[in-house]
């Protein structure tokens, strides 16, 4: 389910114009993104699209999903987005690339 996750949320970077970088779906209840973006795009965007879309072709492939969730939601409305020039791309980068050794 994982790998399918990954497929749909680059897929629907491609389909609304952002580019998913790197994606990390994490063991417990997290996916970590970097994604890169046109300034007309804006972060709140790129997540209400990755969540949605993903929802929705998520709850086709596995019915069975929906009964295993906490009030048959898949994702927790709160999000955190870091931008580079806050932080660097490569601290980014080794963070992601950490939360699968987690």
């Amino acid at each position: 389910m994982a790998n399918y996750l990954k497929e749909v949320i680059i897929e629907t970077g491609v389909e609304k114009g952002f580019e998913v970088a790197m994606i990390e779906v994490g063991e417990q209840d997290h996916v970590h993104l970097f994604v890169s973006a046109h300034p007309k795009i804006a972060p709140s965007y790129i997540v209400k699209m990755v969540k949605g879309i993903s929802a929705r072709k998520l709850f086709l492939k596995f019915p069975e999903l929906k009964k295993k969730l906490r009030k048959g939601h898949l994702w927790n409305p709160s999000y955190y987005i870091e931008t580079v020039g806050s932080v660097s791309e490569d601290v980014i980068r080794k963070y992601i690339e950490n939360q699968e050794r987690k």
